[in-house]
C-alpha cells in the first residue's frame, strides 16, 4: 500500500493539474483564437466567458470547471475517502483554478470550483444556497453582496445537514479563497 506522504503527493498534483484546466481561457482560444485575459474583464470565468461567446461559452466554461472539480474529487474518493483527503483536493484544485502554471498563475475567481464542491461534498446545501439567494437578493437587491453571503451558508448548512466538521471547515477554507480572490482581482467588487 501507499504511504500517506505519496498519497498526499498523488492528490495534491492531480488536484491542481486538473484545477489548472481553466474552462474559459481554452473554450475562448478554441472559438476565437483570442486570449480571454484580454477580452472583456479580463477574467478567466464563466461570465467573461459569456461575454466573449454568449450562453455556449457561459455554459461550456461551467461545464468544463465543474467537471474537473468532480473528476478531481472522485479520484481522491477512489484512492483515499478520508475527508481529510477530500479537503486537501478540493483545496488544490482551488489552488489550481486560482493559479494555473501554464497561464502565469493568471486564473479564474472560484466561484464555480467552490459551489461544484459544495454540491460534491453536501448537495442539499446547494438547495439552502439557491433559496438563501433567491431571498437575499429580493432584499438586498446587490446581487454580489447577495452571492456572498449565500456562498457563506453552505458550510453552515452542509454542517447541519450531517456533513463532518472536515468538511465544513474545508468549505470555509474555499470560501475564503474565493472572497480573497475577488477581492485581490477587484478591491471593490464587495463594495457593489
Amino acid at each position: 500500500m501507499w504511504s500517506d506522504m505519496m498519497m498526499m503527493c498523488m492528490i495534491i498534483l492531480i488536484s491542481y493539474g486538473l484545477g489548472s484546466i481553466t474552462g474559459a481561457y481554452y473554450i475562448v482560444r478554441i472559438y476565437t483564437g483570442e486570449d480571454i485575459r484580454n477580452v472583456g474583464s479580463g477574467n478567466v470565468g464563466a461570465t467573461n466567458a459569456g461575454r466573449a461567446l454568449g450562453k455556449k461559452g457561459f455554459l461550456l466554461t461551467l461545464f468544463i470547471d465543474a467537471g474537473k472539480v468532480m473528476i478531481a474529487l472522485q479520484i481522491a474518493s477512489l484512492l483515499n475517502g478520508d475527508d481529510r483527503y477530500l479537503v486537501l483536493s478540493s483545496i488544490f484544485t482551488m489552488i489550481g483554478h486560482l493559479f494555473p502554471i501554464q497561464l502565469g498563475f493568471h486564473g479564474g475567481k472560484g466561484v464555480v470550483t467552490y459551489l461544484a464542491t459544495a454540491l460534491f461534498f453536501s448537495a442539499p446545501s446547494i438547495g439552502f444556497f439557491a433559496i438563501t439567494m433567491g431571498i437575499l437578493y429580493v432584499i438586498l437587491r446587490k446581487y454580489t453582496i447577495a452571492g456572498f453571503l449565500s456562498m457563506a451558508s453552505i458550510p453552515i448548512s452542509g454542517y447541519l445537514m450531517g456533513e463532518s466538521f472536515t468538511i465544513s471547515i474545508g468549505l470555509s477554507s474555499l470560501f475564503v479563497m474565493v472572497v480573497l480572490a475577488h477581492n485581490r482581482k477587484f478591491p471593490h467588487a464587495l463594495d457593489t
